[in-house]
This record gives C-alpha cells, structure tokens and sequence, in this order.
C-alpha cells in the first residue's frame, strides 16, 4: 500500500533507484520538518511496510505529527532491516529456531516455514577466554581451547548455516560483533531488488537492525537506527514479526567545543553516561548535534552510541554527515555504496550539514555538553554510570571499600582503612609468579587484571594508539608492569592489530605483557580466565578487595572475575597506566606511577602522549587496504572453522549426551490455540532484591562454581570442572542455564540476609538451600513463583536468559519498582507478567517481607481488557493481609497478545501454522 503516494525515484552514482519520498507527506499537508533524525528513519520505515493491518495510514500520520512533549501512548510497527547476533545470544536463538521446525511437524506443519525472512548475521566474538596471557603463544593457545571447548556449539551454527536461509555466520578470532558491524556489515542504506523493485530500479531504505547484544546501538555512531532487544525478539523479527513499540520520545543532546589536551573519547562517554541517565532517559531516543559534531571521529560517535545501555536510552544516534561518508569510503565500502549513502540521505532530508541549510529538529529535551570540560575519567566500582574524575579515583575507591568487603557477621560494618601499607611510592618488586615473593605486597586496592578489551574502545584508533604510545614511553622509562596484574589485549577487529604493528607500537605493549589475547569480547562479558593461583588463594585467604581496570562498558558485580570485587572502566591508555601502578589507592595525577630504571619517580604526565601524536601516529598507520586485507574473506574462517563436520537434515538431530546443546521445553504441550491467561494465586517469593539488580545478577555469564546446582550438575554428566566453560557458552542447554539461574556469587537476597549467591530460603518451612533446588520443591508442591524487586531491574546486558530461567524456575510476576526496557519485553516474550508497584510504593513502605503468599487478583481480566492496574493480596503466616495496587507493565496491544499465547515464540509458531 502506498496511501501518501510517496513511492518515487531517485539517481545516485549514474544509477536509478526507488524510494519512499518523507516530503510526499509534506505536500500533503502533514509537516515532518520538525521530525529528528532518528523519527525520520522511523517514518520511511512505516511507508515502505504500509499493509492496512500491521501498518495504517493512520499509523503514519501520528508518527509523522509527533508531538515532542506528549507522552508514549501511539503503538507503531517497526520492521527492522536485518538482525545481527553475537554467539552466547545466537546459539540459543538457533537454538529455539531448531525447537520451532520440530515443534512445527508435530502440529503438523511445514519446518522450512521457521526460516529468517531479514538476513541474520551471526559474529561468534563472546566464546574466547583469557586462559593464557603476557606470552606471545597466548592467542594461539586461547584460540585452541576455544575450538575445544566449543566445538559443539560451532558444529551446531555451521548446521544452521546450511538448514536456514538467510542466515551467514562470521567464524571465531574475526572480532568483536559490533565493530565487524562498524567496520564491514553496516549497510548505512540498502539497495534491495526482488519483492520490493521488482517493477522497477532497486529500492533504497534505511539499514535498522536489533541485535541480540545491548551494545548493538554502536552502529547509531554510523548514523543507522538500531538496538539491543532480547534473543526471543529477535528471533520473532527474523521470521518476519515487527517489533512493536510506542512512539519515543526523543532527548537532544547538543555538543560544542573540541575535547582538551588529556581527554579521550572514553572520558567523553563516561561523562555522557553520567549526564544522561541523571536526566533519566531509559525508554527514550537520544540525539547528538550541534557545532561539536564534525570535531568527532566517527569512531569517537560510535563509542558515544555503545554504552547507550549505560545511560539507559533505546539507542544514542548519530545523524549522517561528511563524516559518515569519510569513514564508509576510508573502511574499504565501494564508491557505489557511498554515492548511495549520500544520495539518499540527502533526497530524504537525512543529510546533516554545519552551515545552516539542516532544519533544527525539535525534541522532547535537550542538555549541553561543552566538549571542553569533558576530563580524564573512570566508572566504578561497581556501574558505567558512576564516573569518578582521575584526580579523585583513591578517594572514591577508598570510600567504596566498606562496602565491598565481604560480608562477615563477625566483623564491624564499618571499614576506614585497609591492610598493608598504602600511599607510598614503590617499583615492581622482583620475583615472578612462580616464587610468589610478589605475594606479601597483595592488599585491598591491587590491581590484579588490566585489560584492554572490549567494544567501546577497542573500535577507536586514537584510544588504541594512546595506550601504544603510552606504553613506549613507560618501556623507554624502564617502568615494568608487577607480576601480580593479569594484564591482556583483545582487539575489537584484526584492523586494530594492522595499525598497531604498523606504527610500531605492539613490542611495547608485548613488553608490558599487553600481548594479544584473542579478537572477541574477553573480559568485558566476564570470559577474563582465572586468576593465576598463587593471587587467588591469597586474595581469597585473606579475603581482599582487589579491583580490574578495564577499556570495557559493563563492570557489575560478580561480571568479570568471581574473586575481584571492585571493578573500574577507563581508557586503554589508563588501564595501561593502572597496570604499571599495580594498584587503585594511588592518585595518578599527583603521585609517581612508579620508578623508573634511574631509580628516578615517573608521573603519568611524563608519558602521556599528546593528541598531536597521536594524529600523526593514526595519519601515517591506518590505512584503507587494512580494512579491505581484513574482510575479504570474513565469512570463511581458518582450517580449524573449515574443517569442522557439518550436520545435515532440515531439522537438528539432537544428542542427548550433549551438554552443550539440548531441546528446549518452551514447546512442550503446546496446542494450535493459546490456553488464556490463568490467574496466579498462593504464590511464593522466590527472591526479594534490592535496586539495581542487573541481567547477569539474574543470569551470570561467567565461570560456574563446582559446587553449585549447575555445576553439579555437569559433574553428574561427566564433565571435569576444568571443561565446565561459563555459563554464556552453555545458554544452549537450558539444563545448566536453569540451575545458574539467580546463581551470580553477588547476588543478595534479602531472604537469605547476610549470604551471598543463590540462596533463599523454602516457606513455609524456612529451610535454606539453593534457589534452584527451592523452586524444585515449590513446583512438586504445585506453588506459583514471584520475585519482588526494586528499581532498574533487568538493567545491564539484553539477556534472554534473564527471563528464560526465571520461567523454567517457576516464576510468574515479577514486582518491581522500576524496570529497564529489554529485560520488561523479555519477561513478556517468556510468559512472565511484569507487575510495578504504584508511585510512592515499595516492598518495604508496604512491609513486605517476602515471607507472604500472594495472590495477584483479577489479572485475567486486567490483561484481557487492558486494564492497567491489578489488586495484590499478600498474607503472612499470621493471618495479617496487606493489599495493594500494582500496574501491569503490558505496555501495547502487542505484547498483550505475546503474553496472552504464553510467550512470543508460541505466538509466532501459531501465526505460522494459521498461514499454513
């Protein structure tokens, strides 16, 4: 359908192409001039998939007429243009996939309906970990026990690779999903023939996309509307499903100045994580503009757009400028692509330029950011959002630490001091980590992993290259890193290394044992290895507070090494520099890193390379043919990819002896009609958690204790601790994922008082046990589950396990007083009903202590008619009853029918088997 007539044609680099004109609306009467970007994308996308059903007419005139102070209340469908996966998320989407097609023959249907309609791409970058380090054998050595451990998983993808169409795999030591999608996937504009030009020219559209990953919003730096939603929406949007959403609000952010001497783009985005989620925009679009943009690589705006998560917003976009079309043509996209690229933004008013012809957008709010005042910065101990200056990082860590020692009922609360002598200026003691005379210098505060990892910077050359640079002037100082910090260097793309040799400057960070440890997301996901065990043991004998620095955007607890409690992000160069300190009570701006070989003190100041260095460095050594070298052959991979047996079979031939991957039980008794919704009486608190209780608080990703439920539970199938892997590389057997779940070593519920972990106690027995093994007897005794929460939970990683393990315990609400927007969808995509309490109202103002059983009244009846609140009813063993109002967080038609079906993928597999 075409109600506006907007279907037109256009010309870009001596070709023709079709679009769907915005200003065929403005000459209609219906003004879109005022539409931000980001709306914009959104509008285009609405006249293309115009159907009468999922997409009116009407629908585009209310996203066209967009009011910036209203409200969210309009539904829109949002088809996105493709879908793009990392491993840990990806796996169990193919996984759920292969469950579909059976599923699909046993309700007597065709499997090959389950099959992607929008290309899926799949990056394997999460399954890599830091075993071996500061060695040159340190990423063939890695690298070689990924295939190991993995191989299962790999032969699975490369099973999915030749049963689903649509769907291409980019093999393991290839880099980080995000930045392969920077440097090479990112379309910016598609050129499709076929269904949609088949009477004519190709059509021209925007490039959108969901990833499994949050950090997906890494490519808005590039100007392309995309976010992270949960595996089961995207697996909803590969088979054709559009993501449902209301119609955002969007937050301006207007950028002037330049940065200063000093200041890199991870300050920047750790200053605009501060800004952004004190102004409160989690559901909410945000826009960057103004005079500062064109003093910002492309690279800076794509780490801006990364850590979206961390301020909280739907995405943090970049509009397309001269800079876009820089970096597409410099990363090796063909002139054609770029003629496109312009040419289109510019027909469709997307084209951002700096002298006045761009019409300002309006916007629901706006804040300032002089780039000027941005200076050098870390997030910690335990948030992104948690910016601490530099000059005041001993202070705050110092500060933090009462609270962050282990919880012992023996010992005071409070904490003003530390073990060990702390202040003073020492060089890296001699001795190695095989004599352990380093040992006695271990207290709270040493830095024990020092990574330079992850997406949100190891995608920017002028951050890659500081810590380079910086690197060579410690070296030629004679500072050497102490042998207590597990230092490593995983480069987001093989383009980093390139540049990196090429400037000269990996034997300086290989002498600072900064050697390449794999290309994938290391440390930053929690795959940072163990500790060497020597540190272990003495950190868990004495029972110390010893942090990780680290390039990366996520530093919750519990995520990047079970035995270091204290967690700070900054800048690769910073982490070099904390790596040569060797510790966090030291103040960098002030006091020496350490001595060098003179015996003299070395300040940070003397090795901090300048930003006219670092230009030049970056000018004379990256080059367009590195990028082109790196992704001729993305998609083929090395012997050991290649070589790999294959499965063949339109549906997956299961083995049951895996542990690795296994059918899931979401289909199981499924009928062709949804059963309705059933009412949830007598249920039990499972865990009652505090604020801010995070994605991998509910699902770790990281190493499995051997004495838990899920590691007990390998052990049972004959699997040695030391092949347990973590739990993002089992997400495919919803055996092991099941028993991890609540399981993270931080994890504190308030029903357990004084524990850490997966504890809680059975009522009303009061017997305390693991979660797990709680919510086995609760469903022998045929007890509904809740959970009781306080704000952003589910904040963090958009993990589908988040919601998938919390299902398969039991659980079927969730109160909570706030919630982040991935983690709400999810609960809904997995059955589980998100209950809010009303303003004002908390667990505790209400006097609940999760003792109670519950009864959520009239739910069917609220969902049913879209009634936004339902009573709930909480009974202590006394008798004592306390009611109160809770909102349904069912936020559009859509979901309601997600939930109605029982979950998302029940919904599309009987919307498949209705066209059938």
């Amino acid at each position: 359908m075409d109600s506006f007539s907007s279907r037109s044609s256009f010309r870009a680099g001596g070709r023709e192409y079709q679009l769907f004109r915005l200003d065929a609306l403005d000459k209609q009467g219906v003004d879109t001039r005022h539409l931000p970007y980001s709306l914009r994308i959104l509008l285009e996308n609405l006249l293309r998939t115009e159907d009468g059903r999922t997409v009116r007419a009407e629908d585009i005139r209310a996203l066209a007429a967009w009011d910036p102070k209203a409200e969210p209340s309009r539904e829109i469908a949002f088809t996105p243009s493709r879908v793009l996966m990392q491993d840990f998320t990806g796996v169990p989407a193919v996984v759920d996939l292969a469950a579909m097609r059976d599923a699909m023959v046993r309700l007597g249907g065709d499997p090959q309906r389950i099959n992607p309609l929008q290309p899926a791409e799949l990056v394997i970058d999460h399954s890599v970990q830091v075993d071996e380090f500061g060695s040159a054998q340190a990423l063939e050595l890695n690298s070689e026990l990924e295939y190991l451990r993995n191989r299962e998983r790999y032969s699975f993808l490369r099973w999915g690779q030749t049963a689903f169409q649509n769907f291409r795999v980019v093999p393991p030591a290839t880099g980080i999903v995000h930045q392969v999608n920077l440097e090479y996937l990112a379309r910016v504009v598609f050129a499709a023939a076929g269904k949609d030009g088949a009477d004519g020219p190709p059509l021209a559209y925007p490039d959108t996309l969901v990833g499994t990953d949050s950090h997906t919003t890494m490519i808005n730096g590039l100007g392309v509307l995309g976010w992270g939603v949960g595996g089961i929406e995207a697996e909803a949007a590969m088979l054709g499903q559009p993501v449902s959403m209301l119609i955002p609000q969007v937050v301006g952010m207007r950028l002037a100045g330049k940065l200063r001497e000093g200041s890199t783009a991870t300050d920047l985005v750790l200053t605009v994580t501060e800004m952004l989620r004190k102004k409160g925009v989690v559901g909410k679009f945000v826009e960057f503009f103004g005079p500062g943009l064109p003093t910002l690589p492309l690279a800076d705006r794509a780490t801006i757009g990364n850590m979206a998560p961390e301020y909280g917003a739907t995405c943090g976009i970049f509009p397309v400028d001269a800079e876009t079309l820089r970096y597409l043509r410099f990363s090796g996209r063909s002139e054609e692509q770029v003629a496109l690229v312009e040419a289109y933004c510019k027909e469709q008013g997307m084209f951002h330029t700096y002298t006045g012809e761009t019409p300002d957008a309006a916007y629901t709010s706006m804040l300032e950011l002089d780039l000027a005042t941005v200076e050098p910065s870390l997030a910690g101990p335990r948030r992104p959002q948690d910016r601490v200056p530099l000059t005041g990082a001993a202070k705050s860590f110092a500060e933090a630490l009462p609270s962050l020692i282990k919880p012992d009922p023996k010992r005071p609360k409070q904490v003003s001091s530390w073990e060990g002598e702390g202040g003073q200026t020492f060089s890296a003691p001699g001795g190695n980590a095989d004599d352990g005379s380093f040992l006695k210098h271990l207290r709270h505060g040493s830095v024990v992993i020092a990574a330079i990892t992850s997406c949100t910077n190891t995608s920017n050359p002028s951050v890659m290259v500081a810590a380079g640079l910086l690197a060579k002037k410690a070296v030629e100082r004679g500072l050497k890193v102490p042998p207590w910090v597990k230092t490593s260097l995983a480069p987001g793309s093989k383009v980093v290394t390139e540049y990196l040799e090429q400037a000269g400057l990996m034997p300086y960070l290989e002498k600072l044992k900064f050697n390449t440890v794999g290309y994938g997301c290391t440390t930053c996901i929690g795959n940072s290895g163990p500790l060497p065990p020597e540190v272990a043991n003495a950190v868990q004998e004495k029972e110390l507070v010893v942090a990780s620095v680290l390039s990366g955007n996520r530093n919750f607890e519990g995520r990047i090494n079970p035995d270091v409690r204290a967690n700070y992000l900054t800048s690769p160069p910073l982490v070099v520099a904390y790596a040569l300190a060797g510790r966090m009570d030291v103040d960098l701006t002030t006091e020496p890193i350490s001595n060098g070989s003179d015996g003299k003190p070395v300040f940070l100041k003397d090795i901090w390379p300048t930003q006219l260095e670092i230009a030049q460095t970056i000018e004379k050594s990256l080059t367009k043919s590195q990028f082109q070298k790196t992704y001729a052959s993305v998609f083929e991979g090395d012997e050991r990819w290649r070589s790999m047996p294959v499965p063949l079979g339109k549906t997956y031939a299961w083995d049951a002896n895996s542990t690795y991957i296994k059918h899931p039980p979401y289909f199981e008794g499924m009928t062709k009609t949804p059963p309705g919704v059933t009412e949830i009486r007598g249920a039990r608190v499972l865990a009652k958690l505090g604020d801010s209780v995070t994605t991998d608080h509910i699902s770790p990703a990281g190493s499995i204790k051997k004495d838990g439920p899920a590691g007990q539970y390998l052990i049972s199938r004959g699997v040695k601790p030391s092949d347990f892997n973590s739990y993002g590389s089992r997400r495919g057997n919803d055996e092991v994922m099941v028993r991890g779940t609540f399981a993270n070593v931080r994890l504190k519920n308030q029903l357990a008082p004084g524990t850490e972990g997966g504890v809680t106690r059975h009522l009303p027995s009061g017997e305390a046990m693991s979660i797990f093994d709680a919510s086995v007897k609760y469903r022998a005794e045929g007890v509904p589950l809740i959970v009781l929460a306080g704000k952003e939970y589910g904040s963090g990683s958009s993990r589908d396990w988040a919601a998938k393990g919390p299902c398969l315990l039991g659980v079927r609400a969730v109160i909570a007083e706030s919630y982040e927007r991935i983690h709400r969808s999810n609960l809904i995509g997995m059955g589980i009903v998100p209950l809010q309490y009303v303003a004002g109202e908390t667990a505790d103002i209400l006097g609940l202590t999760g003792e109670e059983s519950y009864d959520i009244l009239g739910l069917k009846q609220a969902i049913d008619s879209h009634s936004p609140q339902v009573k709930v009813r909480a009974t202590a063993a006394s008798g004592v009853t306390t009611e109160f109002a809770a909102l349904v967080r069912i936020d559009t038609p859509q979901e309601t029918l997600y939930y109605q079906h029982g979950g998302i993928l029940q919904y599309v597999l009987r919307q498949l088997l209705a066209k059938a």
